[in-house]
């Protein structure tokens, strides 16, 4: 008999914590997108101080790409943050 293989550990394991994390999310573009995206991170992780936004739009401008850089400190609430995006209507991709 074969043996069960171990079930694939998540890569959020294999980070160490407290770490800047960059976090990709997809839209579509409209005027609260950014607040909404980062009113979610903010309220998963309140001790992130400053949140480094990089934002940019599809070439038709119909979507909007943000790269927020901020400290995340715990497994827990990096896949917190994920599931709240998950969530989102607005959001069509988390990365």
């Amino acid at each position: 008999m074969s043996e069960k293989p171990e079930p694939a550990e998540s890569a959020l394991a294999l980070l160490e914590y407290p770490n800047s994390y960059p976090l990709k999310v997809f839209g579509k573009h409209a005027d609260d997108f950014e607040s909404v995206v980062l009113a979610l991170v903010r309220a998963r992780c309140p001790q992130a101080e400053h949140i480094e936004v990089h934002r940019r739009c599809s070439k038709g401008g119909k979507y909007l790409a943000l790269t927020l850089v901020f400290t995340v400190y715990s497994q827990q609430q990096l896949e917190e943050i994920y599931q709240d995006l998950y969530d989102c209507e607005q959001v069509v991709i988390s990365l």
